[in-house]
């Protein structure tokens, strides 16, 4: 062979190389873009009440393992059906105006393209309106001090970290496992450091939302202990990097959960 040859063959080699580097970069551009639009879906259909579509669009399929979600630090849900119940049958209650937005995305895939982890700030307000039959039920702390329509008045600012695991399957990025952590909450007309000094821990741990007449609906028994606990707000303590931001690596089996 010649020089000349030679010199052509580990051209095209390298050429080779550089077309396989590119389209692993593009494909996991790509594969980024994908899970950001999941999570992105998961809240405006959460925003407007339309959860059942998230069962069927964004969560992996029944029979895969490693499911998990978890709200407060309470606990853990580990099954399908009880991660899904979080979804299933919730109202549209008339008054009720939920709005979560959320940013300042740190989004890793795995290097062997199979899962990647996000981890998102949020900042929103959730309000609607009790019968005063059913406000009797909750903390008085919850409301405001008005009353419109002879009804109780809720409405809070919130903040808060969602941390998620995604699975590409069947060659679409599905959620794998979900955590919120909430950092602060404040009622429209008190502040959050006022509000942090109320007793909460209790209810907080029960409440998945209002529902109906602003009746409180409540999470189902949690199947195991609280694993990544959240650190709310409180006057004495200071705040703690949790979760960490994702980092680049190479399988699940390399990094956190």
């Amino acid at each position: 062979m010649s020089s000349t040859e030679q010199a052509l063959l580990d051209r095209i080699a390298a050429l080779e190389e550089r077309l396989a580097s590119t389209e692993l970069q593009a494909t996991r551009a790509n594969d980024r873009g994908a899970v950001e639009n999941v999570f992105s879906r998961y809240m405006h259909l959460h925003n407007a009440y339309e959860d059942e579509r998230i069962i069927d669009e964004l969560w992996v399929k029944k029979g895969t393992p490693r499911v998990r979600s978890q709200y407060n630090n309470t606990g853990v849900y580990t099954e399908w059906e009880t991660v899904m119940d979080y979804h299933r049958g919730r109202p549209k209650p008339i008054g009720k105006l939920l709005m979560h937005y959320t940013t300042t995305p740190v989004i890793e895939v795995s290097a062997d393209g199979t899962n990647a982890k996000g981890m998102w700030l949020m900042a929103g307000i959730e309000s609607g309106l009790t019968e005063k039959a059913e406000a009797e039920h909750a903390p008085a702390f919850l409301f405001s001090k008005d009353e419109v329509d002879g009804r109780k008045v809720w409405a809070h600012w919130v903040w808060a970290k969602y941390g998620l695991d995604f699975l590409k399957q069947d060659g679409e990025w599905r959620i794998l496992t979900f955590r919120c952590f909430e950092v602060a909450r404040a009622p429209y007309d008190e502040n959050w450091i006022s509000f942090a000094t109320h007793d909460r821990d209790e209810f907080d741990g029960k409440l998945m939302y209002f529902g109906d007449d602003g009746k409180p609906v409540f999470l189902p028994p949690v199947e195991g202990p609280c694993v990544t606990p959240s650190y709310v707000y409180h006057i004495d303590t200071a705040q703690q990097l949790v979760p960490d931001p994702p980092r680049p690596y190479t399988t699940w089996e390399d990094t956190f959960a």
